[in-house]
């Protein structure tokens, strides 16, 4: 596995344990169809959540919260359609939140957590 896949491997899983600490259940990682993939989906009371990691060793070439544009939005906004349909799942209400992890490797990661993203 390359670097950046295993960085990105260890950015999701922080990720779903900080979501867990705030209350959120986690119900799928890593989830695939051919139109893309979902990082986490989780429950967030009775709202579903599609989580989107994005994670760095240095904010050198940006903040994650950059990677996620527009188009990127909208793609995880019909995932989380396509994974409700195929997983017959039905919430009160649904919404896309990011999660930037920055893992240089030496102290902590950071995390910082957009909530109802686009």
């Amino acid at each position: 596995m390359k670097e950046k896949d295993i960085l990105g491997r260890q950015g999701e899983t922080l990720a779903a344990g900080y979501l867990e600490t705030l209350g959120m259940r986690i119900i799928d990682r890593n989830w695939r169809c051919p139109s893309g993939e979902i990082d986490i989906v989780a429950l967030d009371g009775d709202t579903l959540v599609i989580a989107e990691v994005k994670t760095r060793r240095s904010l050198d070439y940006g903040h994650p919260f950059e990677a996620v544009g527009a188009a990127k939005l909208a793609r995880l906004h019909r995932l989380a359609s396509s994974w409700c349909r195929a997983h017959e799942l039905r919430t009160a209400g649904r919404r896309v939140d990011v999660v930037a992890v920055i893992d240089d490797g030496v102290g902590s990661p950071s995390l910082e957590h957009l909530k109802g993203v686009g």
